[in-house]
């Protein structure tokens, strides 16, 4: 019994040299301890790797194609962007410093008249008549198509599923119905010979109406554009706006209804505030859509009777190619994406607003 205890002190006993030290063959202390003369362990790992009380190495930084693999992944996005939309800018930002027109672009002319083009515009009162139609055509069809588009959601959340499902599949078919095509089926609908629309008005009571040109006035001109836009623009909102709601619990609404809450408040105490980034990034995204409209406008009458439909989208077009002042044309583009920015600008300060508080927040 000695025997084996002896044994087994000296298999537990650490190994060292004459006096405690490190044995003469540098094998390092079995506890872990670097040797004293300071040499680290054959197997290359740092003797601090060994203590303890060190819970470990510290973590590596990435290798540099790590670091660069984001930028790398972004990279053809970027390249198809600068391609397709930052050189036709540049060269469209160029051309508005130039007098082009049907002479210089048969000669190969260069003529450069610094900001002549924008003095011109910016001091003609056609553009800010235009101007300030733009703004009120695109005020107009964007307050109905939210307000028709978010009774619609509504509506979609209320229905049965069967409802619900025919109502679905007649949105997405006018949502993908070319954009020309709606404009032609509108122009027939409201063709003053063969137009259901003056047929159906006729056969109601209303006997003037039969003949009726929809196009030969402004505000029926713009009557017919805007029911087109509308039409057009109600399946995105209101499909959209029913996907959102699906997502809010309806534990909120039964404690609405559980405290007294009519519809009305219930949408203004539940549905809107918890869908408001909803509101504001689809009123976004169509301020824009309206804004550029261009087929529709174009292909209902070109911006007539007497130019008095005319956008900046349209503008921009007629003066340019319509009139062959292609330097004038490139100024009035520009200036649009200007005015464009300016619509939108609060939307773009409540976005950076709120990057910067979950960038500080803890």
């Amino acid at each position: 019994m000695a025997v084996q205890l002896d044994d087994t002190a000296e298999q537990a006993a650490p190994r060292t040299g004459k006096g405690g030290a490190p044995p003469e063959d540098g094998t390092p202390p079995e506890d872990g301890t670097p040797p004293e003369d300071g040499t680290p362990p054959e197997d290359g790992t740092p003797s601090a790797r060994r203590g303890p009380g060190n819970p470990g190495p510290a973590p590596r930084a990435p290798h540099l194609p790590a670091r660069r693999a984001p930028y790398l992944l972004l990279l053809p996005a970027l390249l198809a962007t600068a391609v397709f939309l930052g050189w036709p800018m540049v060269r469209n930002a160029l051309l508005s410093f130039q007098n082009l027109n049907m002479k210089e672009l048969i000669q190969h002319l260069t003529d450069w008249v610094g900001t002549g083009n924008y003095q011109e515009i910016l001091g003609s009162e056609q553009f800010w008549r235009v101007t300030l139609r733009t703004i009120v055509f695109t005020g107009v069809n964007v307050a109905l198509i939210m307000v028709l588009g978010v009774l619609i959601g509504l509506l979609l959340a209320r229905l049965g599923k069967k409802m619900r499902l025919t109502l679905s599949i007649a949105l997405v078919l006018a949502w993908a119905m070319p954009v020309i095509a709606a404009t032609t089926v509108f122009q027939w609908l409201f063709d003053s010979r063969y137009g259901v629309v003056n047929w159906v008005l006729d056969r109601l009571g209303w006997h003037s109406m039969a003949d009726y040109d929809w196009v030969g006035t402004q505000l029926s001109t713009f009557f017919v554009i805007t029911v087109l836009i509308v039409w057009q623009s109600l399946p995105f909102v209101a499909l959209n706006l029913y996907a959102a709601t699906t997502t809010i619990p309806r534990e909120l609404y039964e404690a609405a209804r559980m405290d007294g809450a009519g519809t009305w408040k219930v949408f203004t105490s539940v549905t809107f505030p918890f869908l408001r980034p909803f509101f504001l990034a689809t009123t976004f995204l169509e301020v824009i859509w309206v804004f550029k409209a261009f087929p529709q406008i174009f292909a209902i009458n070109q911006g007539g009777p007497d130019r008095l439909t005319e956008t900046l989208p349209i503008y921009a077009f007629t003066e340019g190619v319509g009139n062959l002042h292609f330097g004038m044309g490139a100024a009035i583009s520009l200036l649009t994406i200007v005015v464009l920015l300016a619509m939108t600008a609060y939307y773009l300060r409540l976005t950076l607003k709120q990057d910067q508080q979950e960038e500080n927040a803890p």
